[in-house]
């Protein structure tokens, strides 16, 4: 499997899960997920889904500080909602990440480990995304700003020709090399990117 390799160059985020545990998976129910899994699970790399990771690595950082995030206990809220532009894309990353999903998700086992009704759209908050810990109730918000990491301006004009079917193998091969330096530059540069409205 060939893919460019910042992707292993991404800090993986450490995660601790209770239904893990109990269910045999992964010993202490600690595993990590890393960039090249979220990436995998989209289907591809961009802005956006970098963005997604970016977010949910900065906000555990800030409410698990010095041990692992526990997943399944991290309440997520979002601005949009969920079939407005990218937001679906953004909650998708977020979910493979923390766990938390809206209605559609894990029931839990008896009264414990359900993962449903963690994730919120529509929320009357200011920032990207807001994330709270559920046993502490202590949040963050996080907002996330790709544009001051801009585009390659030779991409534009490769975009049209691909829109219109002119462009040539080596014009495509060109547009995705472009847009993954974008995605590479938006890790180097995540402390510019990344700004974290409250604690």
């Amino acid at each position: 499997m060939n893919y460019p390799k910042f992707y292993d160059e991404v800090e993986a985020i450490k995660l601790q899960d209770p239904l893990s545990a109990i269910l045999g998976t992964f010993e202490k129910g600690e595993y990590e997920i890393g960039y090249i899994d979220v990436v995998k699970s989209a289907g591809h790399s961009c802005p956006t889904v970098a963005g997604a990771y970016l977010i949910t690595q900065k906000a555990l950082e800030i409410l698990y500080p010095e041990q692992r995030a526990v997943r399944g206990d991290i309440d997520v809220s979002f601005k949009e909602e969920l079939d407005y532009g990218v937001a679906g894309v953004i909650a998708n990353v977020v979910s493979h990440i923390t766990g938390a999903t809206d209605k559609s998700g894990f029931k839990g086992l008896g009264e414990k480990f359900a993962r449903h009704s963690l994730m919120h759209f529509g929320v009357n908050i200011t920032s990207s995304a807001r994330f709270i810990r559920v046993d502490t109730q202590e949040s963050v918000e996080v907002v996330y700003d790709p544009s001051l990491v801009p585009a390659s301006a030779e991409m534009m004009p490769i975009m049209k020709k691909m829109n219109l079917g002119d462009a040539t193998p080596q014009e495509i091969q060109l547009f995705g090399q472009l847009w993954q330096e974008r995605v590479a530059k938006i890790f180097q540069n995540k402390d510019k990117v990344i700004e974290v409205l409250k604690k």
